[in-house]
């Protein structure tokens, strides 16, 4: 199985990307879904925010505000590690479960859509990593439009993100959404078909197709041995 990720920055349109990955037939793991699922009223995630940040980041609902909460942690730095603290044991088991269903239907490629996949780490379980890139004032401005926030709020949400720049440099592919969505789906294509080259060898003997011939290998082998021993 290949595991590719993929990142960038808010705004940047790297859920686009995602989706052009989905209309391709590229399952995706999409890191907020599960962050989200991992958030929902009652879980041990959302427990335990709500028992670190106050019932008053709670909807009449009982679910968390997203919103209000992301304004507490984008504005504070030792927050923002906190809450990441407190969800990255239900992300990161809501991720492998996610990959697991996967591979047990036999696909062969994946993309891990991650925003954080260099912060926590992940980027050495994937292969090759895709980076959406976008220049700084055209980030701003999407964001600034998208969300309908004033400049210092966008401004801190950007910030409390590693810099795209950084992220571009540590980047298998860089796909850059500056640009028209033409430029954006020629760069997507380019990008698909190295995504969907021909499995390593490594590759394949960690996919389901892989573990099903050495099961077959071994089996075999067995017989073999049963039968020359007897």
């Amino acid at each position: 199985m290949r595991i590719v990720g993929l990142t960038g920055g808010i705004a940047s349109g790297k859920s686009t990307v995602s989706n052009m990955f989905k209309a391709n037939g590229i399952p995706v793991v999409d890191a907020d879904v599960v962050a989200r699922d991992a958030l929902r009223k009652g879980t041990g995630g959302w427990k335990k925010v709500v028992d670190t940040f106050g019932e008053e980041i709670l909807q009449d609902d009982g679910e968390v505000n997203r919103k209000k909460l992301g304004l507490i942690v984008f504005s504070d730095l030792d927050k923002r590690q906190v809450l990441n603290r407190l969800l990255a044991p239900y992300i990161s088991s809501g991720i492998f479960q996610e990959i697991f269903k996967l591979w047990l239907k036999g696909h062969k490629v994946i993309v891990l859509d991650v925003p954080l996949l260099f912060e926590a780490k992940m980027d050495k379980w994937t292969k090759p990593i895709i980076v959406v890139w976008v220049d700084p004032e055209t980030q701003l401005l999407r964001l600034i439009e998208r969300d309908k926030t004033s400049e210092i709020d966008a401004r801190n949400r950007i910030d409390a993100q590693m810099p795209l720049d950084l992220k571009r440099s540590k980047a298998s592919i860089v796909i850059d959404n500056s640009g028209p969505y033409g430029d954006l789906n020629e760069q997507f294509c380019n990008g698909l078909s190295q995504v969907t080259r021909p499995l390593t060898w490594t590759e394949f003997a960690l996919s389901r197709n892989g573990a099903l011939v050495a099961l077959l290998s071994i089996s075999v082998a067995v017989l073999i041995s049963k039968n020359a021993s007897s």
